[in-house]
């Protein structure tokens, strides 16, 4: 018999993130997720989705912030 070919599996890398929330973030977020039947991370992730999803590679330029993006006091005359 031949030797199998096994297809190799990926390794994925993950990062941490980690932040604060206030006691009252905490419990509204606990009860949000009991009453929806969900966890807190697969909320978090749902929430961050688009944001993480589309600029892996490269950010489209027209998303940069530029100095001059604010300008109130322009002189448009």
């Amino acid at each position: 018999m031949g030797k199998q070919n096994k297809k190799r599996t990926r390794r994925h890398q993950y990062h941490a993130i980690t932040f604060k929330l206030s006691r009252g973030q905490y419990n509204s977020l606990r009860n949000y997720c009991k009453a929806r039947k969900t966890t807190p991370i697969k909320l978090i992730k749902r929430s961050i989705s688009r944001f993480i999803s589309n600029y892996e590679y490269e950010v489209p330029p027209e998303l940069y912030v530029t100095e001059n993006q604010l300008l109130l006091f322009e002189d448009e005359g």
